[in-house]
């Protein structure tokens, strides 16, 4: 245990599709986390366990921003700012679980209303979430996220490879805010053969000699080649359905995120990962199964869209 901590001595356990948090509301701005702390409390053994800690703060409280990212807040009329860190205690620009996360956090605490979206900032600008209720087959208390405007690199442009596993796959960049590679593992056969994914890009992209994603050993952090200064998230996808005159697709994900390793869910990857697949398939709608359950990624040339549940688990009292 550390001696005298600097953060409220009750906090909560919450999860968005097992992507979990450690979460807690500061309205004075006195209880900003030291990268100490953020270890110790996402810590699966000493402490309480987390893939990152978020603390619900008012712009103005948050250190690392400056006046024009504080100027932007209250222009999109973002009261909250989700000061989001990883389990490792850096700072992150964006997680999209999060915000889901920190919403219903808010709407439990009464600092946001149910029944109105809720302009949330971050690092990555000011997202609008959308209360929807039980949603089938995506669970309860599901929330929908306007994640804004992405950026898509070269299709194919970076190698990625796992120490330990023979193979690689061809990655591609996507800016969601925070970075990601992208890399598309297998498809079903049957695809393949329908012709649903034909096209040079697709058959080269399609080219990997890794394992099933299933069966990939993401417990050590996947090699990108060039390297990315910033580091990256990294997920690894399968193809699973596309119908092209709903323009909807099924995949599944796994994701080994900077900072925390591999996380049952990642929403920026799930974004990053749909985006992808868009430009390879031309459909703009996917369900994709993570290891924590199934959400839905919208695209369109301006913004992408993420939906998904989120979950307090319970009230902490620390020592």
């Amino acid at each position: 245990m550390l001696g005298r901590m600097t953060i409220p001595h009750h906090v909560t356990k919450a999860h968005a599709t097992g992507n979990d948090f450690v979460v807690y509301a500061d309205p004075t701005g006195g209880f900003e986390p030291t990268a100490d702390e953020v270890r110790f409390l996402c810590d699966r053994h000493r402490g309480i366990g987390g893939d990152g800690l978020i603390r619900l703060a008012h712009p103005r409280s948050v250190s690392d921003l400056d006046e024009a990212q504080r100027a932007a807040c209250e222009a999109g009329g973002a009261v909250w700012f989700m000061d989001y860190r990883n389990a490792d205690g850096s700072l992150a620009e964006m997680c999209g679980n999060g915000t889901r996360a920190i919403t219903l956090f808010a709407m439990d605490r009464g600092l946001a209303n149910g029944g109105e979206p809720f302009r949330l900032g971050t690092r990555a600008g000011v997202k609008t979430l959308t209360p929807l209720g039980d949603v089938e087959p995506y669970g309860r208390d599901v929330l929908r996220v306007d994640m804004g405007a992405w950026r898509i690199g070269e299709l194919g442009a970076y190698e990625v490879s796992l120490a330990g596993t023979p193979g690689s796959a061809r990655g591609t960049f996507v800016d969601m805010g925070n970075p990601h590679v992208v890399a598309v593992t297998g498809a079903d056969g049957r695809l393949l053969a329908s012709g649903a994914l034909n096209g040079a890009s697709v058959a080269e992209l399609l080219g990997s000699t890794l394992p099933d994603v299933d069966d990939l050993d993401l417990t050590v952090k996947p090699r990108v080649s060039p390297a990315i200064e910033s580091d990256q998230n990294v997920e690894f996808v399968r193809i699973d359905a596309v119908n092209a005159s709903t323009r909807e697709g099924k995949a599944v994900m796994r994701v080994h995120e900077r900072g925390c390793g591999e996380t049952l869910s990642c929403g920026t990857g799930l974004c990053a990962t749909a985006i992808t697949l868009r430009a390879l398939t031309g459909v703009d709608h996917w369900d994709i199964t993570v290891r924590g359950g199934i959400l839905r990624v919208d695209v369109t040339d301006a913004n992408v869209t993420l939906t998904g549940s989120a979950t307090l688990v319970g009230d902490i009292a620390l020592r």
